[in-house]
């Protein structure tokens, strides 16, 4: 009869159960490894050998079987060689467990017995939880990660030897690991205090930040355009419980979790270069992790120097950007990760970068290819076009005080409560960016003066069905930050004075 212990796999953010059959057979000693497993998973034979013996049991002199169901899903990772390991010592009765049944195994096996710590921990437990699961052995270093999740007894524990004492019921000591200094304590050195001048910028960055929406800085060299971008998840309100919990998800299955760390409270940060591959920005490899823009989930996506990413990979953009989520397809399955981002830009206005400053000697088919760059259907997505003027270092000596990043959030998580309260019965939407087009009809209504303002702004620009909409939402985003019940005339001005780059490109389309 073949041992089946449990251990877990991980398919996308999620996990789930996969039995470790294993069985002993007459024949030439060898040890198969069979589920679609891939080479770190065929290379747990060596390891799980090594250890039994180094642990002082002996592997079974049998031909020993060992099976990943359920067999048809590609399974990948180090972290099944403990499972396998207890499976091979309760089939050759090595050891007098009791209810192993109740239990799952989760860790990598060094070849002395030590447990490695393994990625992924996280969306594992909660599989474990979700398939009645009680209780879940892993590796010591994995513990305080695995701990976020409610309802489940962790134990941890530092080598293959105290597994077997401790299933057989024996003393062992279960180890619990001590807060480590990571980045995720550091205190925040951005802040908005930092920066001056910009005052103009600074008021279309809360209003990014009020409503969620995506932005574009357009401006030369050394005015602040970076700057101000990673100061922008300090203004944004604290991330949930639920939200911490997605975003930990991800950094673990990315393995970009560190080993001890706790649950990640800052909103994330991501500024990929302009090289960036598209697997690196969207996601895929061989194991489909996830990419730059599921990194960025619940925080901001920063693109610096947006004209010099490939038009392919910005293109690429366009689904994650409206759908909130990303879907990978491989040859073995369809994974989706969440993507739900601010979307933070930023450019140069021409190839020189001082247009339309004195120094700028670029002419405008050269400013208009370069600008072109960007194809409309990502323009569409962008919501706010603000230009970045150059500030003047001994004119901003003189100025004393400037809005920190705590009271520009206050203005933020104000207007995001009222936000909150509107769309409470509407699942799925929190801020005014994510408003469908049923609720922009219900939220949205203009009086007469200033449906005909954005009328004509819409034909003289060529406005998009989709851009209108997205100055509704940001219509409506400026008047919660007045706390008025309806938009009114003056932020649908305030709005349509956020799209620069639109005002600046038609001045250069001269007609012969």
């Amino acid at each position: 009869m073949a041992s089946v212990v449990k251990s877990f796999a991980i398919d996308g953010i999620d996990g789930y159960p996969v039995d470790i059959e294993t069985k002993t057979l007459e024949g030439q000693p060898m040890i198969s490894i069979i589920g679609l497993g891939d080479q770190a998973v065929k290379e747990a034979s060596e390891r799980v050998q090594a250890a039994i013996d180094e642990t002082g049991y002996v592997f079974p002199k049998k031909r020993v079987i060992i099976s990943l169901a359920p067999s048809d899903k590609k399974k990948s990772g180090s972290h099944f060689d403990l499972a396998m390991a207890i499976g091979v010592l309760q089939q050759n009765e090595d050891m007098a467990a009791k209810n192993i049944s109740e239990y799952g195994f989760i860790g990598e096996l060094s070849l002395d017995g030590r447990l490695r710590a393994c990625h992924g921990i996280l969306p594992m437990i909660i599989a474990a939880q979700r398939n009645g699961i009680k209780k879940v052995i892993i590796p010591v270093e994995n513990l305080k990660e695995a701990k976020l999740v409610q309802g489940v007894t962790i134990i941890g524990l530092q080598n293959l030897g105290d597994v077997v004492r401790f299933l057989e019921g024996k003393p062992v000591e279960v180890n619990c690991i001590l807060d480590k200094t990571t980045q995720e304590n550091k205190s925040r050195v951005f802040d908005f205090a930092d920066v001056k001048g910009q005052k103009e910028l600074i008021d279309a960055v809360i209003l990014a930040a009020a409503g969620g929406h995506n932005m574009l800085m357009i401006g030369e060299p050394g005015c602040g355009k970076t700057m101000i971008a990673q100061r922008i998840p300090t203004i944004l309100p604290e991330m949930t419980e639920e939200e911490c919990l997605e975003v930990t998800k991800i950094y673990s299955i990315s393995g970009m979790l560190p080993s001890g760390h706790g649950l990640i409270r800052h909103r994330p940060f991501r500024a990929p270069h302009h090289n960036a591959s598209l697997n690196a920005l969207i996601g895929g490899g061989t194991n489909a992790l996830p990419g730059e823009v599921s990194l960025a989930h619940n925080g901001v996506l920063f693109l610096d120097e947006l004209a010099e990413f490939s038009r392919r990979t910005l293109d690429a953009l366009r689904q994650p950007i409206e759908d909130k989520r990303v879907c990978i397809s491989r040859v073995n399955g369809t994974h989706t990760f969440p993507s739900n981002f601010m979307f933070i830009t930023a450019m140069n206005p021409c190839p020189c970068g001082y247009f339309p400053g004195a120094k700028c000697r670029c002419t405008d088919y050269e400013i208009i290819k370069y600008r072109g760059k960007i194809s409309g259907p990502i323009m569409d997505r962008i919501d706010i076009q603000k230009e970045v003027k150059p500030v003047n270092y001994f004119e901003l000596e003189q100025e004393n005080h400037t809005m920190t990043s705590k009271e520009i959030r206050e203005k933020v998580k104000k207007a995001r409560k009222i936000q909150q309260v509107r769309y409470q019965n509407e699942p799925g939407i929190n801020c005014n960016a994510q408003m469908s087009t049923t609720l922009l009809q219900k939220y949205c209504v203009l009086d007469e003066e200033s449906r005909q303002l954005l009328k004509e702004t819409s034909e003289k620009y060529g406005y998009s069905a989709r851009v209108i909409h997205k100055l509704l939402r940001l219509a409506r985003t400026s008047a919660d930050l007045a706390d008025a019940e309806k938009i009114r005339l003056d932020d649908v001005k305030r709005i349509l004075n956020y799209r620069d780059l639109d005002r600046s490109n038609s001045k250069m389309l001269v007609v012969n």
